[in-house]
């Protein structure tokens, strides 16, 4: 996509501060953090968000939450972690672009909003 921010990120286009890379997931550490640990975890390949996960593109999802289980050991978040995706204007998505939320380094409680 030509105008996806995440995409141009992956593609070097934009700066990022990479913390995870592999054939089918991009990491990096998000330029607003909103915990001590606040990663993007974004599939390589464009889907734009849940509604649009078949079983054409879903290994990218598997491969993000692979990855996601990577960079929180590597992160040390052994106590735990929260992992948020967000769909469509009314889910709170900026960018479409499916990515997920990695959040960790502090008690997150249970409240979700």
């Amino acid at each position: 996509m030509d105008n996806c921010l995440f995409c141009k990120i992956i593609a070097g286009e934009i700066p990022s501060t990479k913390v995870y890379e592999d054939e089918y997931v991009y990491a990096f550490r998000d330029i607003n953090p909103q915990a001590p640990v606040h990663i993007l975890v974004v599939p390589k390949q464009h889907i734009c968000c849940t509604r649009k996960i078949d079983e054409t593109n879903s290994v990218y999802v598997a491969k993000c939450f692979e990855a996601i289980a990577k960079i929180a050991k590597a992160e040390g978040l052994d106590n735990g972690y929260r992992v948020i995706n967000n769909c469509g204007e009314d889910g709170g998505q900026t960018v479409m672009h499916l990515h997920f939320h990695l959040l960790g380094g502090v008690s997150l409680g249970e409240k979700m909003i």
